[in-house]
């Protein structure tokens, strides 16, 4: 059964677009890529899939044939399929596999415009970059990442809470059962994750236990990937380094703590890998003076965070001792204790806002700490939003609980700040006595609501739902 995603417009989009550009979708391996292809697929007369490991005789294929139009006719005749301006959809899978199927899709868009050309690959970014020059201009990228809580609602038959979410604010926040219900499904979100696999066992029998073994074979194919990684970096290292920033998620990532003795410079390089592999992504500090945030990195303060929750607690059980306590935390801990300890709701709050964001261009997430000798102040996500710099914080109360935000605040001269915690919608104002009672306003998100951040802007992927 698929279960429709933002992503199926845009490809929808795409297709009936009178100039469409061959289509590169990039992401992590089992994140969705090939399941909307195929179901792209559906809407066309015909559709061909080169799946170039399942099929590796098709890498020599594409090594002779240059000439696009004799590529075609060669898989119309390979795959008895016939090969149509508008009625064919060409779809070349595990494309790494084939650097020359990779620059294959220059000429489909110099020398065969009119035809419908996609390539996915789950470790995509390594061969990418052996080929700087590559399609510049002329192949249009679509980054892909495991389900939203939004997409997770509408897979489980909510699209009416959906709805009532996008609406609410400070002034009509939700009403308690509601409210109390979406808590309940972010609990179960966090512990079922987005990926595709994972959201489709719970959806069909509601037991957390076939996610796990979904969750399990993921994993073991994320490690078995290492081994095509031994040229570049010790597959154990690897393993070590994930690990290792799994039980950093929250904190700034120190390289002495990855088990194995390993030197900073290669598990630098580790780090880099998993990054290209979409396994894990890092978190830059910004010293946030101005946009664009990229500009004022400093590259000795990163955080990395896992790129799933259901996937994060199985590496804890497979590696890492178990996942109980983190479980019982999700299960039924209170919200101070989910949203303050062990990093998870602050890793689930990073993706969320990746995946609300613009999936044409891959989104970098920032955070900025205070590195004066001396203080601890620090601020968890740092956005931009209507040109503007908007810092995030992910916490559970309110008394005691933002002395780094306001610090941040008075430091930049901002009077607007959101805050993400397990409370309904509302708004704290602050009165800066410092700054001449310069008010300073938090905006207060349940952290099932981060797409109400970006719903209103051309950039967002959030679900729209008719009114």
């Amino acid at each position: 059964m698929y279960i429709e995603r933002p992503i199926d417009a845009i490809l929808l989009e795409w297709k009936n677009s009178p100039i469409h550009k061959p289509l590169l979708l990039r992401g992590a391996r089992q994140v969705g890529k090939s399941w909307a292809v195929e179901h792209l697929g559906d809407t066309f007369e015909y559709f061909i899939e080169v799946n170039f490991e399942k099929r590796p005789e098709m890498i020599d294929v594409f090594k002779k044939l240059h000439n696009v139009h004799d590529l075609a006719n060669h898989l119309s005749i390979l795959y008895n399929t016939p090969v149509e301006i508008g009625k064919t959809l060409l779809f070349l899978d595990e494309i790494q596999n084939s650097a020359d199927a990779i620059m294959s899709l220059w000429s489909f868009k110099e020398d065969f415009p009119g035809l419908h050309v996609i390539a996915a690959g789950s470790l995509l970014e390594f061969a990418l970059k052996e080929l700087p020059s590559f399609g510049v201009g002329r192949i249009r990228s679509l980054f892909v990442y495991p389900f939203s809580f939004d997409e997770f609602l509408v897979a489980e038959g909510k699209a009416s809470w959906l709805k009532a979410k996008q609406k609410a604010n400070a002034e009509k926040p939700l009403l308690e059962p509601l409210y109390n219900d979406l808590i309940h499904h972010f609990r179960t979100f966090l512990m079922v994750g987005g990926m595709p696999a994972s959201v489709a066992a719970w959806t069909t029998t509601h037991d957390y236990r076939q996610c796990q073994s979904e969750l399990d074979d993921i994993q073991l194919t994320y490690y078995d990937d290492f081994k095509k990684y031994a040229k570049k970096v010790d597959p154990i290292l690897l393993r070590n380094t994930l690990q290792s920033v799994v039980m950093q998620i929250g904190n700034k990532f120190t390289y002495s703590r990855v088990d194995g003795g390993y030197r900073a410079e290669d598990v630098k390089k580790a780090l880099s890998l998993l990054c290209d592999a979409g396994i894990i992504k890092r978190v830059s500090h910004t010293a946030a003076n101005g946009l664009p945030l990229g500009t004022e990195v400093n590259d000795k303060y990163r955080k990395y965070i896992y790129l799933d929750s259901g996937l994060l607690l199985r590496i804890l059980d497979m590696d890492l001792g178990g996942a109980r306590q983190l479980t019982e935390l999700i299960i039924s801990g209170t919200a101070e204790d989910l949203v303050n300890k062990g990093g998870l709701t602050e890793m689930a709050l990073g993706w969320e806002i990746v995946k609300y964001n613009n999936p044409r261009t891959q989104h970098e997430l920032y955070y900025w700490e205070n590195t004066d000798e001396g203080t601890s102040s620090e601020v968890d996500y740092i956005i931009a939003r209507n040109l503007k710099v908007m810092p995030i914080e992910c916490k559970a109360g309110v008394s005691g609980k933002m002395k780094s935000l306001f610090l941040f605040m008075q430091h930049k001269h901002l009077t607007e700040a959101i805050r993400c915690s397990l409370e309904n919608f509302s708004e704290l104002t602050h009165k800066d006595k410092k700054e001449n009672d310069t008010e300073r306003h938090i905006k207060i998100l349940p952290l099932f609501a981060v797409s109400n951040i970006y719903q209103e802007g051309k950039d967002s992927y959030s679900i729209q739902l008719d009114s």
